[in-house]
């Protein structure tokens, strides 16, 4: 099986090229060229670090597979199917936790840490990701009988589509493709770090899931991109490790077992003496309405 990504890193290239010399006609601000020099590091190192993450994954899909209730002829179209929406709805629960479990997050924090928003982003990617488990989200479909390589076929064609989306250059499409589909709309919000936009629009292919579980949000206006505490590092070892560093460091200083469990497992912000904030902390604070004495 060869990873249809590495098939597709050529047109990768020159659709970011392509970006880049629009961007520079049209004289905007959306490229800088540290930041994507440091995108453009992830993504290599993704790449490498891929070839052992991968592998991991496969054998983790091959020996659940082993015990599957059924066995799905891939060979029929409805197969294929089926296996989108449940490749895409998996991937809406994967990024969702990512968002609100510190332990995901560590590795999908990286997507978020660059301060632009262009094609060169869509490749900021984990070096972690693979490694620390996040393929659990899809070991239910190799046990219902999806084939392990039919499963990182279509989770590589999730993440090509999800490339595109990553542009400034695009402002909306039709509204019933706005409103079935991701977009770059629905995307820009997802990676905005304004308090409205936090935790929102976490869809991979389809923008139905966060409409069914109420995670969606309305672009209304263009982003503030990056962290809500920008790491301000180009260097591709501290962008990809920085937030498992923190983890070891609040593990360090925390007072009891449940606290260290909750700087592990607790969303990202949560502290046991309150000193930082979650982004529900941060929306309940905004909401409070404090009456005139």
């Amino acid at each position: 099986m060869r990873d249809l990504i590495q098939y597709a890193i050529p047109g990768f290239i020159l659709l970011l090229v392509a970006e880049v010399i629009v961007t520079a006609i049209q004289h905007k601000d959306y490229y800088d060229t540290k930041d994507t020099v440091s995108s453009l590091s992830m993504g290599i190192g993704n790449v490498i670090v891929g070839f052992v993450g991968k592998a991991i994954v496969f054998g983790a899909l091959s020996l659940v597979y082993q015990f599957r209730l059924f066995t799905i002829d891939m060979t029929q179209w409805w197969a294929w199917a089926i296996l989108f929406f449940a490749d895409d709805f998996s991937y809406y629960w994967f990024h969702r936790i990512s968002h609100s479990s510190r332990y995901f997050w560590a590795s999908h924090v990286v997507h978020h840490s660059s301060m632009k928003y262009n094609l060169g982003t869509a490749l900021r990617q984990t070096w972690t990701g693979n490694i620390s488990g996040g393929f659990i989200f899809w070991l239910w479909l190799p046990l219902i009988g999806f084939s392990p390589v039919a499963v990182m076929t279509m989770q590589s064609i999730s993440l090509l589509y999800q490339f595109w989306i990553h542009t400034e250059h695009i402002n909306k499409f039709p509204a019933p493709i706005e409103y079935i589909f991701n977009t770059p709309s629905h995307h820009r919000v997802h990676h905005g770090s304004d308090l409205a936009y936090l935790d929102t629009n976490h869809a991979g292919i389809l923008i139905i899931w966060d409409r069914m579980f109420g995670t969606f949000t309305l672009e209304k206006e263009r982003p503030t991109y990056g962290l809500t505490t920008n790491i301000n590092s180009h260097n591709p070892v501290r962008i990809a490790f920085h937030e498992w560093v923190s983890i070891g460091q609040d593990i360090r200083r925390a007072p009891s077992v449940r606290a260290a469990l909750g700087y592990i497992f607790g969303p990202p912000g949560w502290s046991h003496d309150g000193s930082r904030k979650t982004t529900k902390q941060l929306r309940e604070k905004q909401d409070t309405v404090v009456e005139p004495v």
